[in-house]
């Protein structure tokens, strides 16, 4: 209903200040029927809100969270207040930068963010090493990192200078900290690495900690992605991303 994130919500009902049509629970997994039932914290009714889709140039150092237990700067201190709760879509570590994506439609965020959905993500790399067909035929490859197997869809050399690379790298798993994973596995160091892509919406002109809506054809365009039938095929590639 885009009330608050998951855990809030939960937290919420298991303290006891949840009512399900008039009766206090605190099971969060409580079957619920979104316009049928009556639902109200602490005795004030929950309406449910308009649907919000944001897109944010994220810089590095801001922390993907609502809140940090150091005090370090959040993606929350660069949002412009609109007046509904929003949630990030996946994440970006606090090192990573560029397209992340806001919503208080959770369901929609979580077609997104599923692995399952194989929606392709492209990211621009910076490597400590001048790169070549090897490096490619590795990521391609894959290797086995933090347990399990880890490989990229798609790699390019963008441009390499004497010491550094930079890569294009796609991947549709969305797995944490995938690329950064895939890479230190090889022994390669990320010296920047920047979200370009969500399927096919660019990160684009947005300016470095800029925020703004989708527009419809955007969103429209996401939602024909998430549903397209063999969308993306699981063929390696070393060719660009969309």
């Amino acid at each position: 209903m885009g009330y608050c994130s998951r855990s809030e919500a939960s937290a919420l009902v298991r303290a006891g200040r949840v009512m399900l049509n008039g009766r206090v629970v605190r099971d969060p997994e409580t079957p619920t029927r979104v316009g049928l039932d009556r639902i109200a914290v602490d005795c004030s009714a929950v309406e449910e809100q308009e649907k919000i889709y944001l897109v944010m140039n994220k810089p590095r150092g801001a922390v993907t969270s609502a809140s940090d237990e150091k005090g370090r700067a959040t993606v929350y201190d660069l949002l412009q207040p609109i007046g509904v709760w929003v949630g990030p879509v996946g994440r970006l570590d606090k090192a990573s930068e560029g397209l992340l994506l806001f919503t208080n439609d959770s369901e929609w965020a979580a077609k997104i963010t599923d692995p399952a959905s194989h929606l392709d993500k492209c990211y621009h790399v910076q490597v400590d090493r001048v790169a070549g067909a090897d490096l490619i035929a590795q990521l391609l490859g894959g290797v086995r990192a933090g347990g399990e197997h880890q490989s990229a869809k798609a790699v390019r050399i963008l441009r390499t200078g004497e010491k550094n690379s930079w890569l294009e790298i796609t991947l549709d798993e969305g797995k944490n900290r995938q690329i950064r994973r895939l890479l230190n596995a090889v022994s390669v160091e990320v010296l920047r690495l920047v979200r370009v892509s969500v399927g096919p919406l660019a990160l684009g002109e947005l300016k470095k900690g800029a925020t703004r809506h989708l527009t419809r054809e955007e969103k429209l365009s996401l939602d024909r992605a998430l549903m397209a039938p063999g969308k993306n095929a699981s063929k390696k590639t070393t060719g660009a991303c969309r």
